[in-house]
């Protein structure tokens, strides 16, 4: 009789896996992504960073369009609250509900976007609330920092994940749930 050995599954690597999935994914699905040059640089569960360029970002002045900064904070916290879905196996749909940005001083180099729960908020009662209604809120906060450490750039968000199939939001819904 032979014993064969437990599988050992390495966490970062699925991590890795999954966070090139989406990397992918966005590239192919959202035409903007790929002209920004982004790149989901880390997520280690709790911590997103999302890399972009100054090249491709720029405006008149030669520091980073306001737009793009926009856009790279508001994607690096969706990505958060889809890889963290993705990885209890939940398929959902998710929205940026509302935001607030501040840009503090101008960026002159390629950038990082970290996104991560605001202080108040956690996972486990985020997952909670979606596996009882079917439906969440969570508050992100996301960061771009300067060469001195310093935020230059924040946004605060509401994403909504609404679990797709779900048949008591249909009902709510009226059958439109994205």
């Amino acid at each position: 009789m032979s014993l064969s050995r437990p599988v050992v599954i390495d966490p970062a690597a699925v991590r890795d896996v999954m966070r090139e999935g989406l990397e992918q994914e966005l590239l192919a699905d959202i035409p903007i992504t790929q002209a920004m040059q982004l790149q989901i640089a880390a997520w280690d569960g709790d911590c997103l960073s999302m890399a972009a360029p100054l090249a491709p970002n720029v405006n008149d002045k030669g520091c980073a369009f306001g737009g793009s900064l926009a856009s790279v904070m508001t994607l690096a916290g969706w990505s958060l609250v889809r890889l963290a879905t993705g990885q209890r196996g939940l398929d959902c749909d998710i929205y940026v509900q509302d935001s607030t940005i501040r840009y503090l001083a101008p960026v002159w180099a390629d950038f990082v976007a970290v996104a991560s729960l605001e202080a108040d908020e956690s996972f486990a009662s985020f997952f909670s609330t979606l596996h009882s209604r079917g439906k969440a809120r969570l508050g992100i906060r996301c960061e771009i920092r300067g060469p001195d450490e310093a935020v230059v750039t924040s946004l605060n968000a509401r994403f909504v994940a609404l679990v797709r199939g779900d048949a008591r939001l249909r009902a709510v819904c009226g059958g439109m749930t994205g």
